[in-house]
């Protein structure tokens, strides 16, 4: 018998809704220490079951073939063992069904590596940060909070977070309990497809910046002194991004660093 790729385990799955979880595992060896906003893959082989709640492809792999994908991290920097992904399912792809169909004590592969250029702690120290997203693109923000939210009291944080109902906000009681007790923290929702009992923000997330949402919180709109991060839905990003843009924003790289960060999904 060949021996088994598999090097974590599963210790945890938060069912947010049938297609919205939250996974936790531990690996086998501990990773070295990662920058909040990076990444590593995870992956299940070809013979491994498909979630019922998927829809049943034809496929040509053979059983002993590693499905693997990529994901932002949503555990702290520090925790280097035990690992958290928010993860949504894909009911007709080929990984997110094997992930949905794990129980707890089940094995999985995590890479090696950590990877990444979305580091949110570089942001200079006296501007403030913006975490923009949609569905599971909040994930790297998580992992910031977690890891650095205590060392940056001197500056306002703010987490935009789209989608389209109330049960599909992951991680709103987290958030909800750091704006409470930081009062440089702003948590704002805004949801495409409420009924009236929802009494949040509504709509698109560039329809809010356009409002001012932000000045009203004393966020100014400007690169010199708010740094922007993006990460989620590609039409979302470049709205947001022509939105910035106009507003004399850069995307930042290793050759030429901006104040537009820009995660791609």
């Amino acid at each position: 018998m060949e021996k088994s790729p598999y090097n974590a385990t599963v210790t945890g799955k938060i069912l947010i809704t049938p297609d919205l979880m939250v996974l936790r595992m531990k690996t086998d060896e501990p990773r070295i220490k990662f920058r909040a906003g990076q990444y590593t893959s995870i992956g299940l082989l070809a013979g491994e079951g498909r979630s019922p709640n998927s829809v049943i492809q034809a496929e040509n792999m053979p059983s002993d073939y590693l499905i693997t994908r990529p994901y932002s991290i949503a555990s702290a920097n520090h925790e280097t063992q035990n690992f958290e992904f928010y993860i949504s399912q894909v009911k007709s792809g080929s990984l997110t069904p094997r992930l949905f169909n794990l129980t707890l004590g089940s094995r999985m592969w995590v890479d090696k590596k950590i990877i990444g250029i979305f580091h949110l702690n570089e942001t200079p120290p006296d501007c403030n940060i913006v975490m923009i997203a949609t569905g599971t693109g909040l994930a790297p923000y998580i992992s910031f909070l977690r890891s650095h939210i205590k060392d940056h009291k001197d500056i306002k944080m703010v987490v935009l977070h789209g989608a389209g109902y109330p049960w599909d906000l992951g991680y709103r009681s987290e958030l909800e309990f750091i704006d409470f007790n930081f009062d440089n923290f702003f948590y704002f929702p805004t949801l495409l497809k409420a009924d009236e009992s929802w009494t949040g923000l509504r709509g698109y997330i560039e329809e809010h910046l356009k409002n001012k949402l932000l000045e009203d919180i004393g966020v100014e709109i400007n690169p010199l002194k708010t740094h922007f991060y993006l990460c989620g839905n590609p039409k979302m990003v470049e709205s947001v991004t022509e939105f910035l843009e106009k507003r004399n924003y850069i995307i930042h790289s290793k050759k030429h660093p901006g104040a537009l960060h820009i995660e791609e999904y």
